[in-house]
């Protein structure tokens, strides 16, 4: 078999269903094998929407995505997706194309695409001869899956991909893990530990990030939060592990649009797999107490000092740690904190009482409640719910987010824009039977609507509101507060439903509020991607 062949079947055996790509440069033979093989190839108008695609299907499945790039400018589109991943933690591949092996000889498109890549990834390599191919897809996916996960890299060459090399005589039966499932269990002297200090704790608050989505720790964090009588909140742009409504939950914690008043009086912090960045004020004054204790559950060996040194670590899974404080706080007979929690639920209803609880105002016009409204009375649990913006990304964090299950998705914490219609294909491509709905800013969509005809092409359907203000939305709501000009943050007019059905999908323009429901219900049916341009007055939650 060829290094190309080889390649192709090393990813089949890790799950791989399919692979997103731009056809270029040292690619033929890649795309060649995975046709042969029967591993489906979903092409793209740009590598970003490739990298973006990988990068969504690690974030949404716990699996490795991957990306497949040609050499040069190609390689540069796709660490698009790589730099969403790197922020995110999510397990994706790229694997670029080369014309040759000898690097720096002045080949076509010669370039050290590893070196580039290497700062994104957590492990990127060049890989050198066909026999290596095993042992590269191997320690990818190790270290993809490994720990907190992340983007890895390889680069092979045309000679490579050519080369020939001898089959096993018979099939090698080995492990090729392909998901995330990263399990160990905390030291019983530091759950002890942890275990005093929440039962001392009168005020305590738990921020659960994607490291609890990653570990599959949605029922250990639902009895955990229960038995504790405490508030947690999930870090905008991380992945969810909330899948019901529940008391405890106060929502997103980190979002321009502020949040209750919690945190700054807790006397004790659980981060259940999030990192300490801006979002929770980097765990300093005033964001929080002066000394507030804080444990922290993590994976990941290095992650666990990033940003603070933790009173107590707890070196494991969320699933595991979390299932483990829930035996300890149980046997103990742990009675919760009920007052804490009552005056938490106040503050999170007085916050979000003009969002969730006011009636939105009269229509027209139409606005981003009336949006977020609609949205709201389609989804069930089988929608997988996509949200790509930053002005109508406020609206849903303030307006829709009493939960936040696993089967809605941001673009993340790199807070990219235009990632929304490639991640949707995506998760189309993994899941053909489910309604699929992306919300939209225009400027968002506008990055890569050129996708929709790929979507068209490959019978990728979906529904995307995109909610239009001709503006940066967001932009404009800071400058507001600042008394700015919007230098640059306006946009002109775009008619996204005739865009659309330029590419081939079906374009609705809805001007009247009552249409709205009726149309997203229509697109669910329609069997090939269908836009629907919403224009909206300006105006959002951090106005």
């Amino acid at each position: 078999m060829t290094g190309a062949d080889l390649l192709v079947r090393e990813l089949m055996d890790r799950g791989v269903k399919n692979i997103y790509t731009l056809c270029g440069n040292g690619l033929d033979l890649i795309l060649t094998a995975a046709q042969k093989s029967g591993l489906r190839v979903i092409d793209t108008r740009n590598e970003q929407a490739a990298g973006y695609m990988a990068d969504a299907v690690g974030r949404l499945t716990r699996q490795v995505g991957v990306a497949v790039a040609s050499a040069g400018v190609a390689h540069i589109n796709a660490l698009t997706g790589v730099c969403n991943a790197f922020f995110d933690g999510s397990p994706m591949l790229l694997i670029t194309g080369a014309s040759s092996s000898e690097l720096g000889r002045g080949h076509f498109q010669d370039m050290d695409t590893v070196r580039i890549s290497r700062p994104l990834c957590k492990f990127a390599q060049w890989v050198d001869r066909p026999g290596r191919i095993p042992l590269a897809v191997q320690e990818s996916f190790g270290a993809a899956l490994g720990g907190r996960p992340g983007p890895v890299h390889l680069t092979i060459a045309v000679d490579v991909l050519k080369g020939e090399i001898a089959g096993p005589k018979a099939p090698m039966v080995i492990a090729k893990p392909g998901s995330y499932a990263c399990r160990a269990a905390a030291d019983p002297a530091a759950i002890r530990e942890a275990a005093k200090l929440i039962e001392k704790s009168q005020r305590p608050m738990i921020i659960a990030g994607s490291g609890a989505f990653y570990a599959d720790a949605s029922e250990p964090l639902r009895h955990f939060v229960g038995i504790l009588g405490a508030p947690v909140a999930v870090p905008i742009w991380d992945r969810g592990a909330v899948e019901e409504p529940h008391r405890e939950f106060i929502g997103v914690i980190g979002a321009a649009s502020g949040e209750p008043k919690i945190l700054p009086d807790a006397d004790l912090v659980l981060l259940i797999g999030a990192r300490v960045d801006y979002r929770i004020g980097h765990l300093e004054p005033p964001a929080v107490l002066s000394g507030v204790p804080v444990i922290r559950m993590e994976i990941d060996p290095y992650e666990m000092a990033q940003g603070v040194q933790p009173d107590v670590p707890l070196l494991c899974d969320a699933r595991t740690g979390l299932t483990q404080l829930v035996e300890k706080l149980t046997a103990d007979a742990y009675k919760g904190n009920k007052a804490w929690l009552a005056e938490a639920g106040r503050r999170y209803r007085e916050f979000h009482r003009p969002w969730m609880e006011t009636p939105a105002p009269p229509a027209p016009p139409i606005t981003g409640r009336h949006i977020i409204d609609a949205v709201r009375s389609v989804l069930t649990k089988d929608t997988f719910l996509l949200v790509d913006g930053g002005n109508i990304g406020q609206w849903f964090h303030m307006a829709l987010c009493d939960h936040y299950p696993a089967r809605w998705m941001t673009c993340g914490a790199s807070g990219v824009v235009g990632w929304g219609i490639p991640s949707a294909m995506a998760v189309r491509s993994l899941y053909p039977e489910n309604p699929i709905l992306l919300l939209s800013g225009d400027g968002s969509a506008a990055f890569t609507i050129a996708e929709l005809e790929a979507a068209t092409r490959q019978k990728l359907p979906f529904v995307c509101v995109i909610a239009d203000d001709s503006a940066w939305g967001i932009v404009i709501s800071m400058l507001r507060k600042r008394s700015g000009d919007p230098v640059g943050a306006k946009l002109g007019e775009i008619r996204f439903d005739q865009v659309a059905e330029g590419f081939g999908a079906q374009g609705l323009r809805i001007e009247d509020l009552s249409k709205l429901v009726p149309a997203i219900q229509e697109g669910f049916r329609a069997g090939r991607p269908t836009v629907i341009h919403v224009p909206i007055a300006h105006g959002g939650p951090t106005d």
